[in-house]
């Protein structure tokens, strides 16, 4: 468990910003499931969900980056997410899993040739002994002007993306469980970027 709070080349937990950060999101809090909680929706909402931000290298995938960004896309705030937690000794790591999203624009769609992202990111976070998944990914804001279901997290169930939007419409589909990584596989997530026609900045 003791490497689950270490920090990494990528989740920089060590650094001031991430440290800092993290005390001032669970200051006074003492459970680490409530501390977890915390730490959940200042990720969600406190850093805006963006496909177009930086990430073409590999210090733009570094949690203190991130968190000076103020915003991401779901592997940037799913590392982020594991930075600050393990930042507040809630042991944490990194996961991945191909998904499908069916509610993608026309020109998003073109831009990228596929509706399916083969690294989708997000977390495992080990809360009064089990390991929980926890998916930051779309802030509130960015769900209420989509109509999509916000990710609530209660510190004991799995909080995935839904699989239908509010109003009904199918959304996201898991396609495959990558399992969970000691790090950021930069490496693999850009190669599998440039198998679409859609390239970040």
């Amino acid at each position: 468990m003791k490497k689950f709070l270490e920090p990494t080349p990528y989740i920089d937990c060590g650094a001031e910003p991430v440290e800092k950060k993290a005390q001032e999101i669970i200051r006074g809090i003492s459970a680490d499931r409530d501390r977890a909680i915390k730490i959940f929706y200042a990720v969600r909402d406190g850093i805006r969900y963006s496909l177009y931000g930086k990430r073409s290298l590999p210090e733009h995938f570094r949690a203190s980056f991130i968190l000076a960004a103020g915003e991401g896309y779901c592997v940037q705030k799913a590392i982020l997410l594991v930075a600050l937690s393990r930042a507040a000794s809630i042991p944490a790591r990194l996961r991945f899993a191909a998904i499908r999203s069916h509610l993608m624009s026309k020109d998003m769609l073109e831009k990228r040739g596929s509706n399916l992202f083969p690294y989708h990111g997000y977390t495992d976070l080990y809360i009064e002994g089990s390991w929980v998944k926890a998916t930051p990914t779309f802030d509130l804001g960015s769900c209420m002007n989509a109509g999509l279901r916000p990710v609530e997290f209660d510190g004991r169930l799995d909080a995935l993306l839904p699989s239908t939007a509010l109003d009904g419409r199918p959304h996201i589909e898991y396609i495959e469980d990558r399992g969970f990584f000691e790090d950021v596989p930069f490496d693999a997530i850009m190669e599998a970027s440039l198998r679409h026609k859609y390239l970040s900045s």
